[in-house]
């Protein structure tokens, strides 16, 4: 018996990467304009990412970005026990593996999220 695979296609991949993106800003309490700074849109964009009014296209930088922020968040919940506002604090929150900085503000750029994600994963309990 040949077993079938469940496959999202490109528009639905889209859709679902972007309401993905929606949900963890909102998990996170991360507005349009950290947003847009986190994967690499405009506010306006960002904006319309969190009302739904716009998707993300496959196979470009933002895409690559939100499954990185998508990831992040994914970890950080694992590791907080479904708790938002603690994963919100530890976003707040000043940590010395990255310079006594807050990982809110070092995800706004490429190489910051990169490395909150890896320290994240890193972080999260044995498989």
């Amino acid at each position: 018996m040949k077993r079938e695979i469940f496959a999202v296609r490109g528009s639905d991949r889209s859709k679902v990467l972007t309401q993905a993106v929606a949900e963890t800003a909102r998990h996170l309490d991360i507005g349009g304009s950290a947003l847009g700074r986190i994967i690499g849109v405009s506010q306006p964009v960002a904006s319309r990412i969190l009302n739904d009014g716009y998707s993300l296209k496959e196979n470009d930088k933002h895409w690559e970005l939100a499954r990185l922020f998508v990831r992040l968040y994914r970890g950080l919940y694992s590791i907080v026990g479904n708790n938002d506002q603690l994963a919100q604090q530890w976003l707040q929150s000043n940590n010395s593996a990255f310079g006594d900085r807050k990982p809110s503000e070092i995800i706004q750029d490429v190489q910051g999220l990169v490395l909150v994600c890896e320290y994240v994963d890193a972080h999260r309990a044995p498989i």
